[in-house]
């Protein structure tokens, strides 16, 4: 969880150690220890009132960065005092992650084992599992009391009654006595208006309702005085310690919830089902699977339950009857339990039906169930089959009859199954078509096992099968994948065996039969291939699963990942089995362990890639021997053909370099680690209709831009590098290498690229608004109102505060200007195009470059000197923010007749006191005049000429939310503008105190190419040209 996170007030983790039985965590060194052993009194260190708010902001800024700020979307699950520490200048910082839980946005809660500490989670989580954002907010609250009051939440109460920490501040709070809430210790030495403001946030931020609980960022606010706090809640028997189901469910009626769920997989919770759950009438979603206890089947109170899961739990006895007339209910899983008795007549079945693993029996066939559309699991049960009863593709009857020991009763509705010859081996290609492997004893052939399953399937070849149960609950498909494959390169050491494999939602089980009876030596063939080491939301995905075979356990808790030590690599378990009855039967089971979320909702549940079965006395293991001939003919035809590529070679060494085919591409992406998804060019064609022109959204120097939509109907942008550009390849490599690895709100997302043939292609998320260039050109029908360019600004911001602070590799961007911030359907503003960008190590003070931009939005220092730093981005983010408050382009437009510089027109009028005359006249007067001469400062700020006196990009994203003062504009207009000259920086360079000119002589030689290598997205302007610069200097001591 932690390893790519950054962040002030989060503990920085250096590495582990994981040699031989050892586990050991390196982190960065607290001086102070915890605040608990501050507030504790058991240290020597005494909290001021200073250093008490200052620990409370950190907090709350280290959990909105959670939250909202990072690029995985976390919950930490535990906060406390304890796992807040203290280093030598009192700074908070956040640590122990080893509870925290991805949260992806589209999901309302994860569903999760129950774990934290008490006095300090959650009301809604402790007792119902639900487990979102404000989970944490609650806990924050409770610590923010503990701060103020110097009082344990767990240890001490408030007052001598008994009455917890929060409810005592609650009753104070009624009475009018918040401040005999504050430290004694402090002794009166406090600010009292800052005091009950922390206080009331504390309480705010335990509200038992989670929607009245305000977001973390909210509570920054909130805690700096910039944010009014909500009035707080009268009843004080909300908070506090006494809470149970009948209080849970008095706050559903109170605050009319409109349904809610419960999700307990492999919770490790014993016991009887809940009586208060049951009587819950809103529930709309009870999942509870892989826990013991639950003996008998609940009567649930509920009329509007749609998704039913009791899975493996315990559950003995007959379905009730009211299951069947539940008017919602889509989804019914009660596999694997010990349910009883024969399936009455239904008159209405869910939609998916999973009865798998019990004793049910009885003439299956007369109930409505055989003859409805929904899909229906009944295998592994005691069911009376007619011999005229067939097979159907969405119901699994496999092993469903109560004849067991014959293969009739394998496959009760296939026709009888009579073994002509048995067969001594069974190789298959889980997920894949047929496929010959060569091995010391010759040709091996897997079988194909690439047909269609649905959630509910059994079907078979000639003497093997597959039995399917199950669907992916939480993806966004209706019709699910149970086959996935990888266009990954492997290593060597790993055959196109691994490219394809079958994955299950529940339950795969794999039989052979007309086997011939003996030992037989089973060999299963696993590789992670869902999951990628390279992408760091990806790479904590975990799949865990059990698997058995002829019936006994012989992998518990299975992670292929861990077995093999890391993703796409092989894993061979083997194992010996005795076959009896001419039948072998492999079963993978999900019970409810691992992720479900990463990469993608969805992505969890047993994956094979292969299995092998040979008989202990067939040492060739069905392997076909291979013939050995001469055949002049084909080493004559061999010569030629070896003639014929070595003058194709020479052909091909002499064309020029800038016409690499695809290959060269894909070894480009190979040195730089990359492992990207790869469409093809046929993919790309249909998806834009052959290209068609109305799907074209611009064209710039890189080439053009197309609309297009995937099949699952997600609208794609497509930039496709011209052939007539002899200089995109290295850029087509970069943007793919320094995106891929990024995700964050405002940074456009990168869903894979095309390398086929001579095409060269990036496939981006559509951006249903284009570019803000277009919107600010009046060329867009679309007009920005104040509030949406603020909004459009500080997204800018932040998403260079992530590159050059946030994320785990730190990058200049090197191209900042409006064409190149893309705005989606909500004018969410994204930064596109890295074409450009280049890797910052924090060692260095500036990178060494050729220098590449677009004129009017680079550095100084950087077009003069190509010395390249994240000031430069800061530069070039001042220029776009002007452009935003004036709407005029800095590029296109002067801001006077006297075609002053946009920027230095800027400064004359702030010179004068006239600084509003900037304002976009499209506005029409209607903006916030504070929100806009802070706007316009910092953009000043953020183009001072000397990088040194510019702020960082996380300082001018607090400068524009007024969280921080802005530094005073210089005066000097001359430093400002595009009438640079190496004087003029030197001037410069004399006046602050940099060194970073220290050197230059009048050799100086500059070599200047103009060339049109822009990779704007969306283009704009596609006359415009960029800079690209080679800087050459005669001077050793530079």
């Amino acid at each position: 969880m932690i390893s790519g996170l950054n962040h002030p007030n989060l503990v920085k983790l250096y590495g582990c150690c994981v040699e031989k039985d050892q586990l050991l965590l390196v982190y960065e060194y607290m001086e102070n220890n915890s605040l608990a052993l501050a507030l504790s009194g058991r240290s020597s260190l005494k909290l001021d009132w200073a250093a008490r708010k200052k620990i409370c902001v950190g907090i709350a800024r280290g959990l909105e960065f959670l939250h909202e700020g990072a690029a995985m979307r976390m919950i930490h699950r535990d906060i406390k005092t304890p796992n807040v520490l203290l280093d030598a200048n009192l700074n908070a910082k956040i640590s122990d992650f080893g509870l925290a839980r991805l949260h992806e946005e589209e999901h309302t809660h994860i569903s999760t084992k129950v774990a934290g500490t008490i006095g300090y989670m959650a009301p809604e989580y402790a007792l119902m599992g639900h487990l979102t954002e404000k989970a944490d907010v609650y806990s924050f609250g409770v610590v923010a009391m503990e701060i103020v009051s110097g009082k344990s939440n767990t240890t001490q109460k408030g007052s001598d009654d008994n009455a917890p920490l929060i409810k005592w501040a609650m009753t104070l709070q009624q009475k009018g006595d918040i401040m005999e809430i504050v430290d004694p210790k402090l002794e009166g030495e406090f600010n009292s208006l800052e005091a009950e403001r922390m206080t009331r946030v504390a309480l705010v931020c335990t509200n038992a309702t989670p929607s009245l609980r305000p977001l973390m960022s909210e509570a920054v606010k909130m805690l700096e005085g910039e944010m009014e706090i909500p009035r707080i809640m009268s009843g004080p028997a909300v908070y506090g310690h006494d809470l149970n189901f009948s209080k849970l469910m008095e706050m559903q009626e109170s605050t009319s919830m409109s349904g809610y769920g419960l999700f307990l997989h492999a919770s490790g919770l014993k016991g009887p089902f809940p009586d208060a759950v049951a009587c819950l009438e809103n529930l709309i979603d009870l999942r509870i699977s892989d826990t013991t206890g639950i003996n008998s089947f609940p009567i649930l109170s509920s009329k509007v339950i749609e998704t039913l899961i009791l899975r493996n739990v315990g559950l003995s006895g007959p379905i009730p009857s009211y299951i069947w007339n539940l008017p919602n209910l889509t989804r019914l899983d009660l596999s694997f339990n010990k349910l009883t008795g024969e399936i009455q007549d239904i008159q209405k079945a869910p939609k998916l039906n999973y009865l798998t693993g019990n004793m049910l029996s009885g003439n299956v066939e007369s109930a409505f169930l055989i003859n409805n559309k929904p899909n229906i699991d009944l295998s592994y049960n005691n069911f009376s089959w007619s011999s005229s009863c067939q097979e159907k593709s969405n119901i699994n009857t496999y092993r469903s009859s109560i004849l067991k020991n014959n293969l009739t009763g394998l496959l009760p509705c296939a026709g009888p199954v009579n073994c002509k010859t048995y067969q001594r081996s069974v190789h298959i290609n889980c997920g894949g078509e047929d496929l010959k492997i060569t091995n010391s004893f010759g040709k091996i052939t897997y079988q194909a096992d690439n047909s269609k399953t649905n959630a509910a399937t059994n079907h078979h070849q000639q003497n093997w099968g597959i039995s399917n149960t199950g669907d992916f609950t939480d993806d966004a498909y209706v019709d699910d994948t149970f086959i996935i494959s990888t266009s990954l390169r492997l290593s060597k050491d790993s055959p196109y065996l691994y490219k394809t494999a079958r994955r299950s939602a529940l339950s795969l089980v794999y039989y052979a039969f007309c086997l011939e009876n003996g030992a037989y030596n089973v060999k299963l063939h696993f590789m992670e291939i869902q999951f990628s080491e390279k992408e760091v939301y990806s790479r904590i995905g975990r799949r865990i699963f059990d698997v058995y075979v002829q019936g006994k356990l012989f992998l518990r808790d299975f992670n292929i990942k861990e077995e093999a030590n890391g993703t796409l690599k092989p894993v061979v378990k083997e194992l010996k089995a005795n076959v009896t009855d001419h039948l072998l039967e492999i079963r993978l089971y999900w019970a409810g362990k691992g992720t479900a979320l990463i990469p993608n909702r969805g992505n969890y549940g047993p994956l094979i890639s292969a299995i092998s079965l040979c008989h202990s006395l067939e040492p060739q293991c069905g392997a076909e021997k291979i013939k050995h001939h001469i055949s002049f003919p084909l080493i004559l035809g061999a010569t030629g053909v070896l003639v014929t590529i070595t003058l194709l070679a020479v052909g091909i060494y002499a064309r020029r370099r800038c016409l690499k085919d695809s290959n060269t591409i894909k070894r480009d992406l190979r040195a730089e680690g990359l492992q990207t998804v790869c469409f093809t060019w046929r993919q790309l064609q249909d998806a834009t209709n052959n290209f068609d022109k109305a799907n074209k959204l611009g064209e710039g120097g890189f080439g053009s831009v197309f609309k297009g939509e995937l099949p699952d109907g997600t609208i794609i942008a497509v930039k496709q590098l011209s052939s007539k550009s002899c200089q995109g390849n290295r850029e087509f490599v970069n943007e793919i290498g320094m995106i891929s690895g990024l995700n964050h709100p405002n940074l456009v997302k990168l869903y894979g690229c095309c390398v086929e043939k001579n095409h060269l292609m990036l496939v981006y998320e559509y951006m249903e608004n284009n570019s803000l260039a277009l919107v600010l050109s009046g060329k867009s029908s679309m007009k920005l109102d104040w509030k949406t360019r603020q909004k459009i600004c500080v997204g800018i911001a932040r998403g260079l505060e992530f590159l050059h602070e946030g994320s785990m590799i730190r990058m200049v961007h090197r191209d900042i200007k409006t064409p190149n911030v893309l705005l989606d359907a909500d004018l969410n503003a994204k930064i596109s195009d890295f074409g450009l960008a280049r890797l910052h190590e924090e060692e260095h003070t500036h990178i060494s470059t050729k220098v590449a931009g677009t004129m009017g939005y680079m550095a100084p220092e950087y077009v003069l000197w190509g010395q390249l730093t994240e000031k430069a981005d800061v530069y070039s983010f001042g220029v776009v923010a002007m452009e935003i408050v004036s709407g005029k382009s800095n590029t296109k437009h002067k801001g006077t007749a006297d075609h002053l510089s946009l920027l230095d027109w800027a400064l004359s009028l702030h010179q004068k006191g006239n600084i509003l005359e900037v304002v976009d006249p499209v506005l029409e007067g209607h903006f916030n005049r504070k929100e806009a001469v802070r706007m316009i400062n910092v953009a000043l700020v953020c183009t001072n000429s000397s990088p040194a006196l510019r702020p960082t990009m996380s300082e001018a994203m607090k400068m524009l939310e007024g969280v921080i003062e802005l530094t005073q504009v210089s005066s000097d207009p001359g430093i400002y503008g595009d009438d640079w000259s190496l004087l003029k920086l030197r001037d410069i360079d004399d006046t602050h105190g940099s060194s970073s000119t220290s050197g230059v002589t009048d050799q100086t030689r500059t070599t200047t190419k103009s060339s049109v290598s822009g990779c704007d997205l969306y283009p704009l302007y596609p006359e415009s040209m960029t800079l690209n610069s080679t800087v050459e200097y005669h001077s050793s001591s530079l």
